[in-house]
Order: C-alpha cells, then structure tokens, then sequence
C-alpha cells in the first residue's frame, strides 16, 4: 500500500527547488512601441538541438507579462559571475532598470545586455500555460559565447561555478597542474567558509615574488576597499608570507628571507613564530600596523596551511580584519573554520595535517 502524499506549503517546496542550482539569466525583449523590457529568471532551460529549442517561465502576475506575452522575439542573457547587481537590478519592479545598463541592439532590436557569459536570440514559437506561470518556447537564431564564467544560484543564494575534481587529485601535469587544481578546489570551499562565517578570506600561492594572493572572499564589512587579486605580501611580517616560511621547503623561501631580515627584522623572534606556527598548525598576526596604508586601520590575520600528496603546502587559506573586530582565539569559529577548511583540502589533495609534516629547519642567520 502506497504512503499517502505530504502536504506541503509553498514555502517548502521553494526550498526543496532551491536544492537545484540553476545560472542567472535576464530575459530581455522590446514593446509594441520599442521600448526594452527585461526581467530575471532562473527557469531557464535546453529543450532541443534539432531544432535549437529552449524554453523559460514568468509569473503572470508579473508587471512585464503582458509585454512578453505578445512579444514575437526575446534574448536570454546568460550572466556572468561579476554581474549579481545586474541580477538584482533586474529582479525587482522598475521602469529604470536599463538606466546605466550598457546594451546593443541584436535581431529585431532585442537588446543584448553587455558582459555576460553567453546570449541566445530567440524568435518565440509558442506558449503553454503552467499553473501560475505561462512557459515560453522560443527558437534559437543566433548565439554568442564569451570567456566569463556563468552566475549560479542555488538555496536563495548566489555562488560561484567551480569544476569538480572526484576524489583525490592526481598530478599528471605536473606541479602547476596541480597547483592550478588545488586553487580551483580551494575557491569554492573559500567562498562558503566566507560566507558562513561572514569573514574576509583570501587564497593564498608560492609566486615567482613570493606569496601572492589570487583570491580574495570578502565578509558584509569588508575590512578594506584595497583588497585585490595578485597582491605580494612580505613572507616575515604577514599571516600568509609567515605560513610558507614555516612549511615550505627552506631552499625556496630563503632568499626572500635573507632580503628580509637584512631589513632590521628580529631573527630570534622571526624563529620563534615559525616555531610557534609549527607546534599550532596555524600563523597568528594579532594587531599589526604594518599595513595601515594599505588597508587604512590595524589588522589582525591568522593563516593555515594546505598540503598535496607530496606533502608539500601549496596554498595558505588566511582571513584577515580589524583588530577590533576579528576573533583569532583557540576554539574561535574563525579559527576551527580554517582548520577544519584547510584539513578537507589537504586530504582530498592527498595531503597531510600540519601536525604530520616535518618541521623545516630553522632560519639560517644571515
């Protein structure tokens, strides 16, 4: 005998929905009179190749739906990951939506919304109705394509499209193809961590300059507007730069710690941190000033490392903020965060705890 069916209120089944992560599209067509209309929609989807078929959904309870209704051709602007304000521009009620929206003309006039990761421009075959929504069939006429990655969303979120590597990442590229993969794997997991915890995040790599940042995640309060990609840091005076001083092998950062210390830094207390950071399996930086023209106030970081089947580190995941706000205590959710963060990457790198791999010599003097 069959269970009975569970009620269920709409309310719930937009959570369940929201299970399937979908891309973010804006719908964009013209009146009677020319004048552009444009909403967005995640009920977007491939119908069929031959002939190109796609189809997509609007609410008729929706102000542009009369507009989209009788329009005979309509463009599916796929977004790109840098365009959530367009998005939300979009998303809500408006007669200036288009007002600093950079578009071109495409077939018929439809406008193409600039920067996206794709567009398709549709002539609308048909429409069915569905419940409280009318579902458009359109054709496909012309394509474009683009190098930027899509926008996603999922669970009443924005996220961010990252490939999946299953299991553990085997290295047959080479150190680069590793390290490329171990970025790809880390950013996904850095931007959930940041969200979780609304903290800024950053992503750390060995450069041929030494630590450079290439990702950053930032938190609701954003401890700096100069926050940016490729940024170097010093290795003996940032959470990061301290964190491959301690785990990577010494023939690699040596020179840049001899530069360093040649400075007036203290070699004693620069042993000492990396010490310190070895036992703890993390780099602590409690209120430095050393960057205020850089970030505008006094900072504290903290700093994990994440190791590949080598058991080298090939990546720091570090956050960063105000002193004043930041909470880099044992046991801290900023801190069990990263740890737990940067353990689930090294194992499914293949690589070890801190607490497994073996200490680096000690600084050398100069």
């Amino acid at each position: 005998m069959n269970a009975a069916a569970q009620p269920f209120d709409a309310r719930a089944l937009r959570q369940v929905l929201g299970a399937f992560v979908t891309g973010v599209t804006v719908i964009t067509t013209l009146d009677r009179n020319g004048k552009a209309h444009g909403l967005t929609a995640n009920s977007f989807s491939s119908v069929s190749l031959d002939p190109p078929l796609i189809l997509w959904s609007q609410s008729r309870s929706a102000p542009s739906h009369p507009v989209f209704r009788e329009a005979e051709r309509f463009v599916v602007n796929i977004l790109a990951d840098d365009q959530i304000e367009v998005a939300n521009r979009f998303a809500h009620a408006g007669s200036d939506k288009f007002a600093g929206c950079v578009t071109r003309a495409g077939l018929g006039g439809v406008p193409l919304i600039q920067g996206c990761a794709a567009w398709l421009e549709c002539r609308r075959i048909d429409s069915f109705p569905g419940g409280d929504h009318l579902v458009f069939l359109g054709q496909v006429e012309r394509i474009e394509r683009t190098a930027m990655q899509p926008l996603v969303f999922g669970g009443g979120k924005y996220l961010v499209a990252q490939p999946h590597d299953l299991g553990l990442m085997a290295t047959p590229g080479g150190t680069n193809v590793a390290r490329l993969k171990a970025v790809r794997l880390a950013t996904r997991a850095l931007v959930e961590l940041s969200d979780d915890l609304d903290e800024t995040l950053g992503l750390g790599v060995w450069g041929n300059k030494g630590p450079t940042i290439v990702r950053w995640e930032e938190a609701s309060e954003p401890v700096s507007d100069n926050l940016r990609t490729g940024l170097v840091l010093p290795v003996l005076t940032s959470a990061t730069g301290l964190a491959f001083a301690a785990w990577l092998p010494r023939q690699i950062t040596q020179p840049f710690i001899e530069e360093e210390l040649a400075q007036g830094l203290d070699l004693v207390r620069v042993e000492q941190e990396l010490a310190q950071a070895r036992a703890s399996g993390i780099v602590r930086l409690v209120g430095s000033d050393r960057f205020t023209d850089l970030y505008g106030t006094s900072i504290s970081a903290a700093s994990v490392p994440v190791f590949d089947d080598s058991g080298q580190m090939v990546l720091a995941l570090t956050a960063i903020g105000s002193s004043q706000r930041i909470d880099l205590s044992d046991g801290s959710p900023l801190v069990t965060g990263l740890r737990h963060c940067a353990a689930a990457l090294s194992f499914r790198l293949g690589g070890r705890s801190p607490a497994q791999v073996a200490s680096n010599d000690p600084v050398q003097a100069v």
